[in-house]
């Protein structure tokens, strides 16, 4: 889970939707479920203590400090983006600057203020956005990264992977990390809690390696390609060539 976590936005009357009826805008307004998710990743990031809980009742802690450094295996995944590419769910945006410190174009997508401006900081590209809103580079972009569990942003990842297959271009791939084989996919509605504030449940999801192909193919991705790095497992999903 990292920090790109809006929930998939219901359409509304006068939003932009796809031509599956799914919204494509999301409001970053004082007291909306986005704003609030932001704004506890921010306590996470700056240190404080922050617990996910599960509607099921486990807890567990939030630990977005181990998304501030490069992490085993991500030089596998920088080896394969060779074109623009966009970071969806960013966070403090590691991969994106790393790709900026390669010469690949890259920009990184994130609800939270202070995981955009960690992104600038870094040497990256960083807009304050959830996926699901209009985003620049609409249908040209060569790849897109989903690391760090955020297929599940959303809780939906056929909405997900529908959406991005409309970002990347024909041919273009998504880097999906998932749960090992074995291990099961999950959808789940979650919360953040710190310091005596809980925020409101929102849906969160899983994708285990043994679901990524049918799921990939359903969403417009013919050819998958799973691979491992460091323990982690991840999808190579490619669009149908133009």
């Amino acid at each position: 889970m990292s920090a790109g976590y809006a929930a998939r936005p219901r359409a509304r009357r006068g939003r932009g939707t796809t031509p599956r009826g799914r919204a494509t805008g999301y409001a970053h307004r004082p007291g909306s479920r986005g704003a609030m998710i932001g704004a506890f990743y921010e306590h996470n990031l700056r240190g404080r203590y922050v617990e996910v809980e599960y509607a099921d009742g486990r807890v567990r802690p939030l630990a977005a400090e181990r998304w501030l450094r490069p992490i085993d295996g991500d030089e596998d995944v920088l080896d394969r983006c060779g074109g623009p590419t966009l970071d969806v769910g960013s966070g403090a945006g590691r991969l994106t600057a790393a790709l900026a410190r390669r010469g690949v174009f890259a920009l990184g997508i994130d609800i939270t203020p202070l995981a955009v401006e960690l992104t600038r900081r870094a040497g990256g590209l960083a807009l304050l956005r959830c996926v699901f809103e209009p985003l620049p580079g609409t249908g040209l972009w060569a790849e897109a990264l989903l690391t760090d569990g955020n297929i599940g942003i959303g809780g939906d990842p056929v909405a997900l992977l529908l959406r991005v297959r409309q970002l990347v271009r024909p041919g273009g791939a998504v880097f999906a990390e998932v749960r090992p084989p074995g291990s099961g996919s999950t959808a789940d509605r979650v919360r953040l809690r710190h310091g005596g504030r809980t925020g409101d449940w929102f849906p969160w999801a899983t994708v285990c390696a043994d679901d990524i192909g049918l799921l990939a193919v359903r969403c417009g991705f013919p050819t998958v390609e799973l691979w491992t790095a460091a323990g982690r497992w991840f999808a190579t999903c490619t669009g149908p060539a133009p």
